[in-house]
């Protein structure tokens, strides 16, 4: 298994029952496939440099996790069709494997 890093912008107005059942599901799209998540780490509300969907806030989050390369690609395809992720950045940690 490999290490990634993914950073997720969630939209700033979810309430935090909604927040931390994304954070779960997207905890959960790791676990099914077999992969074992190491961190989660909440960066909070932060301004962001340009309005994204009207918003200029962005709640981001920051989870480190170990996958099978194979799996990947339903993660991103996933990330892509839930409407509140703005937007997503997952990087291969080669110093972490």
């Amino acid at each position: 298994m490999k290490a990634y890093e993914m950073l997720l912008l969630l939209d700033p107005s979810l309430d935090e029952e909604t927040r931390e059942g994304l954070v779960e599901k997207v905890q959960g799209l790791i676990t099914a496939e077999g992969g074992a998540v190491d961190n989660v780490e909440s960066w909070g509300k932060r301004r962001l440099a340009y309005e994204i969907n009207d918003a200029t806030d962005g709640d981001y989050v920051l989870v480190d996790f170990h996958h099978n390369p194979d799996a990947i690609a339903e993660i991103d395809r996933v990330l892509h069709i839930t409407d509140p992720v703005f937007r997503y950045m997952l990087l291969r940690r080669d110093d972490r494997d």
